[in-house]
């Protein structure tokens, strides 16, 4: 089922990006994500009948390769993950304000 990219899809997409377009913009957008769409759709064309899924993405299939075994060990504690850090302050890790 082809996905149809509008100027209404890239406004709500912008507005949840907190993002201010142009009407320009927004023209540009709407021809640009329309033809992404339109590439990936051209994904489902491909015959995947032979293909077998992926169970993970590393090269390897062997399961020692991308898993280790789940045991508990010692954290870092505060001073020494702090150790490192270009800023902090109080025992935490100062970052510029987002707000």
């Amino acid at each position: 089922m082809p996905i149809d990219i509008d100027q209404k899809s890239v406004l709500k997409i912008a507005r949840l990006a907190n993002l201010e377009l142009t009407a320009g913009e927004t023209e540009q957008f709407t021809v640009q994500l329309g033809a992404i769409v339109k590439y990936f759709d051209k994904l489902n064309e491909l015959d995947t009948t032979t293909t077998e899924p992926m169970l993970h993405s590393t090269l390897s299939g062997a399961p020692e390769a991308w898993s280790r075994p789940d045991e508990p060990h010692a954290s870092l504690g505060q001073e020494k993950a702090l150790s490192n850090s270009p800023d902090a302050a109080e025992g935490h890790f100062k970052v510029p304000r987002v707000l």
